[in-house]
């Protein structure tokens, strides 16, 4: 990492390297740490992680744009100013969320970025402008150096900071010792930066210009925050399209995030031969992923990421080692790195903000494949490639216009021999294309032709369809779809079934389906209610899906859901395509919002029995399930009532975490694994566990009948609270019967 052999820099090089590394390792462990944080108040959806990152590269871009601004002063006065800044940051520690709850009727979209900026934003501000402040000051303190290899370090702390969380910080630290660490480590920043202050230049001895070299144009500028602006924003539009149309695994927002951060580390590393290897075959990559990626082959959906992941870590090397080559001179590194910030927040304003907004789906991701596409560096994948273009016997540019008059004739009659909506023969498509993709890298145009034209083929084509039908819909909380599939319209969140019913007659659309069917252990609940609770039952279910449950009501009993996305609301009430609310209960009150809030503001003792289905997406809202939220279930039930909790997760084992509960709260728990039978129409294995602090109830109910067992909590209990909550000890192997 010794970048210099400058005679005042000999043996300080270490305090500016452990300076910059331990600046960033801050501020990425602040981010996974202050979004677990929100987790009670904001729940877990994948739109939350990108509200807080587009926070974090607003605060970054401010963070450089006031290290730009110190760069008309000398570099101690700039130690010295920065110092008071940290000084007046630390008013914030320990670090932590301000008291507050999402206002009713308020878009999540604004007030989460809100929330997060007055809690953390004087501290993260003043830690984002530490590695252009270290990098300026060690160009000064060694001569004018180039200090870039430090950016590389810089990024290497920050993605130390990131995996350190969910492995190291998460399972082994509550959130106040977390805070408490993270506060230690800002105290020993200050430090770092004190003895950088006195190591830096005196003014009175050092001049040190403004700026020596000459000023880049509005051109060079707009270049740099286009290169910046696609790779910011294909990461978070990578880290919507995984977690929601190939699968909804935790932590995968971790891995985007790391792999963004990694490739600034080979980008701008001294050493070029890794960044040009991966740049030689970006285009390639982009094409070939690309295709695969918006194909979808769901049966598949572990190899389906890490090629999503390869994609965007191949393309954003690529974009970052241009920006690494565009680079201006040291003196004005400062204004480079603003540049950058600028281009890396536009990037999460768009995908983050606006593309949820804008699209039904997300189409934000193909868009950014095509950026990427027209940016990456060109260069004929094989050198004989390049000849031949040269040796072509007509003019290039009408061998590039019959290339892809060719490639656009195979999408059209693919597309044309398609069922509507639906895939076609894009196999011998693919075939077809890949070849002439190769034959166009190195020709721009013609390249991104091809790519559009993949992405086009092999899903743009049926994402259009189903947004041209209105089958789509997006929230704050996800991409929802109705469809139908044989004889049952399905309500699906990307690739997770959220419910389904049965088309034809009445009595058959009155049936409940899917997780809810008869032989269900929730199923088994309902049809026990007039038994457990007489004809009067007060119900209560977190959770609307398709409203599938409310066809267990009967008349006298008072039944209310909580549903936190009013576009599920709209899907399962209004739009008309599910007809369970309809049909059985067309006046059932639905509270709209966190239902762990809103269940805080009901009365004690009002309800017999709880469903909790909040986790039939594999992305579990952890403060769903801590003590403290089971402890508000168990007031707001009567003595005897019953708590139901679909626990059906293909990636996580929640038995531990629900026995936990139950032992701190003294609950008698039960658990009923439900695999229907192959002649059953529209039922799916489902896992419900009944709790209650009753033991006549419990009795009584498993005398119901139903395969009611102990639970299994593996190797044992684990108490998750707001306060500590680790997944990654609970993380299993994909099961593929397993629910959601």
């Amino acid at each position: 990492m010794t970048v210099t052999n400058h005679p005042n820099a000999r043996g300080w090089t270490p305090l500016f390297v452990v300076t910059v590394l331990l600046g960033s390792f801050l501020l990425f462990l602040v981010q996974p740490m202050v979004a677990r944080m929100a987790l009670p108040r904001l729940g877990g959806a994948p739109a939350v992680w990108n509200s807080a990152m587009l926070v974090y590269q607003a605060l970054l871009l401010a963070g450089y744009a006031y290290a730009h601004w110190l760069r008309r002063w000398s570099p101690r006065r700039q130690a010295v100013t920065h110092l008071l800044v940290l000084a007046a940051a630390a008013l914030w520690l320990p670090i932590g969320l301000m008291q507050g709850r999402l206002p009713e009727g308020v878009e999540p979209a604004f007030w989460v970025p809100w929330l997060l900026g007055i809690s953390i934003g004087p501290l993260f501000f003043a830690v984002a402008a530490q590695a252009p402040l270290v990098q300026r000051w060690y160009a000064s303190a060694s001569g004018g150096r180039d200090p870039y290899a430090l950016y590389a370090a810089s990024n290497l702390g920050s993605f130390a900071g990131l995996i350190a969380y969910p492995l190291l910080a998460e399972p082994g630290l509550t959130l106040s010792g977390q805070s408490l660490m993270w506060t230690l480590g800002y105290i020993a920043l200050g430090g770092l930066v004190a003895l950088i202050a006195w190591r830096v230049p005196n003014p009175r001895r050092h001049h040190d210009p403004v700026a020596r070299s000459a000023p880049e144009g509005w051109r060079r500028r707009a270049t740099w925050i286009a290169y910046a602006f696609v790779p910011s924003g294909l990461m978070l539009a990578t880290t919507t399209f995984i977690t929601t149309d190939i699968v909804a695994a935790p932590l995968l927002w971790v891995m985007p995030l790391g792999l963004y951060l990694l490739s600034f580390t080979i980008a701008f590393a001294t050493g070029r031969s890794t960044a040009e290897f991966i740049t030689h075959f970006a285009p390639m990559v982009l094409l070939v992923f690309g295709g695969v990626m918006m194909a979808g082959h769901e049966q598949y959906p572990f190899l389906n990421v890490a090629m999503a992941l390869m994609l965007l870590f191949v393309a954003a090397v690529a974009l970052h080692s241009r920006l690494y080559d565009l680079r201006p001179a040291p003196d004005r590194l400062t204004g480079f790195y603003l540049a950058m910030a600028v281009g890396g927040a536009l990037g999460g304003v768009f995908a983050g903000l606006i593309a949820p907004i804008l699209f039904d789906w997300t189409y934000e991701y193909p868009l950014l494949i095509l950026a990427a596409g027209l940016l990456a560096p060109q260069y004929p994948l094989i050198p004989q490639i390049g000849r031949l273009w040269e040796l072509w016997p007509w003019h290039p540019r009408s061998a590039a216009f019959t290339l892809a008059l060719l490639a656009g004739g195979i999408v059209a009659a693919s597309l044309f021999l398609s069922e509507p909506g639906r895939r076609g023969p894009d196999s011998m498509a693919f075939l077809l294309l890949m070849p002439i993709g190769v034959l166009a890298i190195g020709r721009r145009w013609l390249f991104l032709f091809m790519l559009a034209g993949a992405l086009l083929l092999f899903g743009g084509y049926r994402a259009l369809v189903y947004s041209a039908e209105g089958a789509r819909t997006r929230s704050y909380f996800g991409v929802y779809t109705v469809g139908v599939e044989g004889d049952t319209m399905v309500l699906a969140n990307g690739t997770t079934l959220h419910g389904m019913q049965l088309l034809g007659p009445p009595e058959r659309q009155r049936m409940p389906t899917s997780y809810y069917a008869r032989g269900s252990g929730v199923g088994r609940a309902m049809l026990s209610l007039d038994a457990l609770y007489g004809a009067h039952a007060r119900v209560g279910v977190v959770g609307l899906g398709a409203g599938t449950l409310a066809c267990y009501a009967r008349p006298g009993q008072h039944w209310r859901f909580f549903e936190i996305d009013p576009n599920v609301v709209e899907i399962a009430r209004d739009s008309g395509a599910f007809t369970f609310l309809r049909n059985c209960l067309p006046r059932v009150p639905i509270t709209i919002g966190d239902a762990r809030l809103s269940l805080e503001n009901r009365p004690a003792d009002s309800l017999d029995l709880l469903v909790l289905d909040a986790f039939s997406s594999d992305a579990v809202p952890i403060h769903l399930m801590t003590q403290q939220a089971f402890a508000t279930y168990g007031r707001v039930l009567a003595p005897d009532g019953l708590l139901l909790v679909h626990i059906s997760n293909r990636f996580l084992r929640l038995e531990p975490v629900v026995a936990g509960a139950a032992r701190a709260g003294g609950w008698y728990v039960r658990e009923l694994d439900y695999t229907p039978r192959a002649d059953v129409p529209a039922d799916t294995v489902s896992d419900w566990i009944a709790m209650t602090r009753s033991e006549t109830v419990m009795r009584r109910l498993m005398d119901r009948g139903g395969d009611w067992r102990p639970l299994d909590a593996g190797e044992g209990a684990v108490r998750w609270t707001d306060g500590h909550a680790a997944i990654v000890p609970l993380l299993r192997v994909l099961d593929s019967d397993g629910g959601g």
